[in-house]
């Protein structure tokens, strides 16, 4: 069993991971655009937050700038695939590539300490909360209040439009959509989600780390599937909700392999339990679609 602390843990970073599954969402189910970006636009967001506020920067300021840092990144990439042509999974590699090195010379060294300083989460504990809840309470908010936007945006002629550049480029062409503009503002707001969830991930966990967005693709990928296993994205809404309760549950079944004594597993298997857990959320759809195919008839 999860211990208080293991557990609101998994759900604030689960919470987080929320984000990330948003921004995957645009990217892979609404644009059909392979963006691995994320994997350099998540560090990103998390050096440009880190580095302003060591500067003194407001940290909702600097988290701002965090956003705005990960939609340039997304706009490289569409950018490389809707001007210059290149194949949308390679030009996403070409700025994960790029990004490294950006966020080492943002940074100027791999990590940066944020202890000590004031971050978004101080108003939260100063008000007496719980060390292990100001976070959750916090993240709910903001993953709430990023649910709202992205349900009306999508709702919205702009939205309409993207979705139908995602569904049929050429019959969006056809209509008049400017499906070039789109796809690049869809692939922007993807990554500015992620370089916000990475600005938070920072100052929740009291540092930024070059390193520290290797396998955000896998991770957000985990939760959206997972979610879609859990919750059928039949409207826009469900879609949301199942970004959320995919990463939530995502986290929390890492947490209680990692914590099960039993099974073994320790921290360096997380790559491995990850795995596992995408794969099953894969397959299963499919298994339970098989089995009830072979259900027997009722006569007539």
């Amino acid at each position: 069993m999860l211990s208080d602390i293991a557990f609101y843990g998994a759900l604030e970073t689960g919470l987080l991971y929320g984000l990330v599954a948003f921004g995957i969402y645009l990217s892979f189910r609404v644009l059909d655009f392979p963006d691995l970006t994320v994997d350099g636009s998540f560090p990103l967001g998390a050096a440009i937050a880190a580095v302003l506020i060591m500067e003194g920067i407001d940290p909702w300021l600097a988290t701002g700038c965090a956003i705005l840092g990960g939609m340039a990144a997304g706009s490289v990439t569409a950018l490389l695939n809707v001007k210059l042509k290149i194949l949308h999974l390679l030009a996403s590699i070409l700025t994960m590539t790029a990004l490294y090195s950006i966020n080492l010379r943002i940074m100027g060294r791999p990590n940066i300490a944020l202890l000590g300083e004031e971050t978004v989460l101080s108003p939260w504990y100063d008000l007496g909360l719980p060390f292990h809840l100001a976070p959750v309470a916090l993240f709910s908010v903001v993953i709430l209040v990023v649910f709202g936007l992205m349900f009306q945006f999508m709702r919205s002629e702009t939205g309409l439009a993207m979705r139908a550049t995602g569904a049929n480029p050429r019959m969006a062409r056809g209509n008049g959509i400017a499906t070039g503009g789109l796809v690049v503002l869809g692939v922007a707001l993807s990554n500015g989600l992620v370089g916000l969830a990475g600005a938070l991930f920072a100052q929740s966990q009291g540092a930024a780390d070059v390193t520290m967005g290797v396998g955000i693709i896998v991770v957000g990928l985990a939760s959206l599937i997972g979610g879609e296993a859990v919750i059928t994205p039949l409207t826009v809404a469900r879609a949301l909700l199942a970004c959320i309760v995919g990463a939530i549950l995502y986290r929390l079944a890492i947490a209680l392999a990692l914590n099960a004594d039993f099974i073994g597993l320790e921290s360096q298997d997380l790559n491995l339990v990850t795995a596992v857990l995408v794969t099953l959320a894969i397959v299963l759809p499919g298994f339970r679609t098989t089995l009830r195919s072979f259900r027997p008839r009722r006569n007539s």
